[in-house]
């Protein structure tokens, strides 16, 4: 079995990568990751800018849009495992911990099977707060093509 690179493999089914193959990425969110999905989205909830609207909430504190959560798991599927040219066919999501302003977070994908006629896995994945608390959870499943005369 072909076993995952920093740079992905190149959508061949003998580059597939191996099952139980992993890859993480961390960031530090902060209120300028909120402005960015804001200025994309129009995402403009209270929650994610209003300090004492958010303190007096059920979160008591501004936290990050969910975009933003789960926009790590598309660096880490586009760049790392299973890397470039990969794109999400289906996504199912659960946020079970708000993630706020100042957190660093962690998302993770670990393949958990491969179709053995095409270029598909399925994946776990999961994003982690600095504590290590479960912010998201869920599967995901990803094609990827073939990226002809691009860079090895």
């Amino acid at each position: 079995m072909a076993k995952a690179t920093s740079d992905g493999w190149r959508g061949t089914l003998a580059g597939m990568p191996a099952e139980g193959a992993h890859a993480e990425r961390s960031k530090t969110v902060g209120t300028r990751d909120i402005e960015l999905y804001t200025e994309i989205t129009g995402d403009r909830n209270p929650l994610h800018y209003d300090e004492k609207a958010a303190r007096r909430s059920l979160f008591k504190g501004l936290i990050v849009q969910g975009g933003v959560t789960s926009g790590m798991l598309n660096a880490i599927v586009a760049e790392d495992l299973p890397g470039p040219g990969t794109v999400f066919l289906a996504m199912e999501l659960k946020f079970v911990k708000a993630v706020y302003v100042g957190d660093t977070i962690t998302g993770r994908v670990d393949v958990t099977s491969i179709r053995p006629d095409k270029p598909i896995c399925t994946l776990a994945v999961s994003v982690r707060n600095q504590h290590g608390d479960v912010c998201l959870s869920g599967t995901a499943t990803t094609y990827t093509a073939a990226l002809v005369g691009a860079a090895p």
